[in-house]
């Protein structure tokens, strides 16, 4: 299922309804979406413990993936998937998320549209802004020479 040396908590399918897009229709509504969630994690602890306080509760994970998609009502999926990592990697014991999310209901002719993204917690999409900020800085400056 899953192409990693890492030990994986994951989530598949998990619906949530919220507000997600661009145009005035889309932001008077809510629409389905479909949440696909792989962190990876060490769960040794756990598997010899049969504790849950030693593991990765997917439950609170599913959770705070729910009330975050409600409370974003991001425009753009991509914008919502860059936050959602964020926020799991902040508040997860865990150091690379790949998450998926789609609109089902986006395109007639398709099952669903999304994308797919991969984070690691050495890595938020704050520090890629400000990475590729300061890229387009020093291209400008280049420009003016």
């Amino acid at each position: 299922m899953f192409h990693t040396e890492s030990d994986v908590v994951f989530v598949k399918g998990l619906k949530v309804e919220a507000v997600i897009g661009v145009y005035a229709w889309e932001r008077a509504i809510t629409q389905p979406l479909l949440i696909d969630i792989a962190l990876e994690t060490d769960i040794s602890r756990a598997a010899v413990s049969d504790d849950v306080n030693d593991a990765l509760n997917y439950k609170a994970v599913c959770d705070d993936v729910s009330a975050w998609c409600k409370e974003i009502q991001a425009k753009l999926l991509e914008h919502l998937a860059g936050q959602i990592s964020d926020k799991l990697l902040a508040k997860y014991a865990c150091h690379k998320i790949t998450l998926s999310v789609a609109k089902p209901t986006a395109i007639a002719q398709a099952d669903a549209v999304g994308v797919q993204i991969t984070r690691y917690a050495s890595t938020s999409t704050d520090e890629l802004a400000i990475k590729e900020a300061a890229k387009e800085a020093n291209n400008s400056q280049a420009d003016d020479v």
